[in-house]
């Protein structure tokens, strides 16, 4: 994983040079398809294939167990990884949202109704700031952002990313304008407005408003902002490897056989994977295989879709479901996703709106915890995997729950009273609760 040293400076998208920039261990971009190596930077496509970028790491110089060490002496945040991480060294001291360390919770009621016998956990990324893992990409994505000078974070969003970009830009004294489509669920609005940023809806869909902040990347008037999601993407992308790092760190320094991940645009999948692998590079852990499984909901489901067929290209679709932070017709991720299930052995699959809220009410029912759509969707994924015969029972798996439920009430909205009773023990007992 040793790479050279990267320049100090390069060109952004607009043709601006970026100023030089500690981000510890990052050395540069390099895409993901050809190879190519750029200097750290704001920028996202190889000039060569127009491939994504990604960061590149120099770790050539590290003690194992030195770095477990100054891990677990770390702040209980996604900041004990910051020597895996493009961030600098005093990055704990500075103004963020400070994601991370959530629970890894041993989910014995849930495994008992599913029929796993080898340990199932669920990582409830709920407990976040604005209560879903895009915290942990925000965070991420606003260090690249101080060093790279911008003044302005933004984003284009299905919903929780923008409340958690207005959350992090308010913390650290910035502007924020964030683009979603205009009909998202209400309690997402509310989060994302919140925080005192502007709120922009756009006629269309997700992918709609994506392209529109495409375009405005390369418009004078789109000058100084750092899109979290487009042109600060590579170092954004990497927030999501903090949770392979706590998974397997909250497994005592284990790999989980088994981990169902829903897919959105494809990133968080390709990331966790990807800190697995650092893990294993760097001797954290041990060399043993593990299975990636991709839930997606069949109302968008693309990369589910290319899975079953065989496909290695996945084709668009029009998103119709309950999933909206899923809700990505075009997932820019789509056939890395597909080329991990299929490496690691794993599978990539989708349920109905009917089962999503099914798997909302069971995982609540069995743990106490109560999930946004998408965690429905991976908890119902994970229940046909094993109707299937797909996901082995016996072992150990892990299964991400990435939002509070209190963001889709909309889901669940016929959970209601179970009696109305008259203040008296009579009525009580007519009631047939006693």
């Amino acid at each position: 994983m040793a790479v050279q040293t990267a320049e100090s400076t390069t060109e952004s998208v607009t043709g601006s040079a970026a100023p030089s920039v500690d981000l510890g261990p990052a050395a540069a971009l390099s895409c993901r398809e050809c190879g190519h190596r750029v200097p750290l930077g704001p920028v996202f496509a190889c000039q060569e294939c127009f491939g994504p970028l990604e960061i590149a790491y120099d770790f050539s110089d590290h003690d194992t167990e030195e770095l477990r060490r100054r891990i677990e002496a770390g702040p209980a945040n996604i900041w004990r990884y910051a020597p895996l991480l493009p961030v600098p060294a005093d990055v704990a001291t500075k103004p963020n949202i400070n994601p991370g360390w959530t629970k890894l919770v041993q989910a014995d009621n849930l495994a008992r109704e599913l029929g796993v016998t080898g340990g199932l956990y669920v990582k409830d990324d709920s407990g976040n700031p604005t209560h879903s893992f895009k915290d942990r990409v925000v965070a991420q994505a606003l260090e690249a952002a101080r060093a790279f000078g911008f003044t302005t974070l933004s984003c284009s969003s299905t919903g929780n990313l923008a409340g958690a970009v207005g959350a992090a830009a308010a913390r650290a004294g910035l502007r924020s304008c964030v683009f979603i489509p205009h009909d998202l669920e209400q309690g997402k609005v509310v989060m994302a407005a919140v925080y005192g940023g502007e709120l922009v809806g756009i006629e269309g869909n997700y992918d709609d408003v994506n392209r529109f902040c495409s375009e405005l990347i390369g418009d004078p008037a789109g000058e100084g902002w750092g899109f979290v999601n487009v042109n600060l993407r590579p170092y954004y992308a990497e927030g999501s490897k903090t949770l392979a790092y706590e998974i397997c760190e909250q497994l005592g320094w284990r790999l989980p056989d088994q981990l169902v991940v829903p897919i959105a645009s494809g990133s968080q999948l390709t990331k966790i994977d990807k800190g697995l692998r650092e893990l294993i590079e760097l001797g954290l852990v041990e060399d043993r295989p593990y299975k990636i499984f991709g839930a997606q909901a069949e109302g968008c489901s693309p990369v589910s879709a290319a899975y079953k067929a065989g496909h290695d290209v996945v084709r668009p679709q029009k998103p119709k479901t309950i999933a909206k932070s899923l809700a990505i017709g075009n997932p820019a991720d789509g056939p890395y996703v597909l080329d991990i299930a299929r490496r690691t052995g794993g599978a990539v699959e989708d349920v109905t709106d009917e089962q999503i809220v099914e798997a909302i009410r069971l995982l609540a029912r069995t743990e106490g915890i109560f999930a946004e759509t998408a965690g429905g969707v991976t908890v119902g994924v994970t229940k046909k995997l094993i109707e299937n015969g797909d996901l082995d029972p016996a072992l150990t798996t892990v299964v991400l729950n990435t939002g509070d439920g209190l963001k889709t009430l909309d889901a669940v909205a016929d959970t209601g009273l179970t009696a109305t009773i008259r203040p008296n023990l009579d009525s009580f007992r007519e009631a047939g609760l006693a």
